[in-house]
């Protein structure tokens, strides 16, 4: 069962960072053309608010596929003082603390999304609606707060973590 969830996760984490790349991608495509448009005298409409978009589906696509290469800053100073049950206990914690934060940010950005399709909020120059964005942030996080979750059910039933890296390797 944990592997078919895995799988799943698995997907919906490529899924996610495919869209991060798309913004990743669009962000410099726009910054380059609007900095060559400055350079001649026309800037390109609206490049802020494409930039800012940008920026949202870069960072929460690319959270998912972090969480899962182990790609999070970790301080481990104290590591090899510590029993190796605390250092369990706190991986265990990690996953599950990270799993309902990202579940937290789901489910309070579905109410502002909501709440941003009623006022018809939008962007100051292109008005590109705030909820589309939005949306994304609800699912990218559900899909990052699934790996946090999936990764503390192995942890807690004594498995050990693979983590993908960026070659398509598995490492421990």
């Amino acid at each position: 069962m944990l592997r078919i969830l895995d799988m799943i996760a698995a997907r919906a984490t490529a899924l996610a960072a495919v869209l991060g790349t798309v913004g990743l991608i669009a962000e410099v495509v726009v910054i380059l053309i609007d900095v060559t448009g400055r350079y001649f005298g026309h800037p390109l409409t609206g490049a802020q608010d494409i930039t800012q978009m940008s920026m949202l589906v870069l960072v929460f696509g690319g959270m998912a596929l972090c969480d899962r290469q182990g790609g999070h800053i970790a301080v481990d100073v104290f590591e090899r003082a510590f029993p190796g049950w605390l250092i369990r206990l706190g991986d265990l914690a990690a996953a599950l603390v990270g799993a309902a934060i990202f579940a937290g940010v789901a489910y309070n950005m579905w109410f502002s999304a909501r709440m941003s399709v009623m006022l018809h909020q939008s962007t100051n120059i292109l008005y590109l609606p705030f909820a589309w964005f939005k949306y994304y942030i609800v699912a990218t996080s559900a899909i990052t707060a699934f790996g946090m979750a999936l990764r503390f059910l192995v942890l807690l039933t004594g498995g050990r973590v693979v983590r993908e890296t960026a070659t398509g390797d598995h490492a421990t």
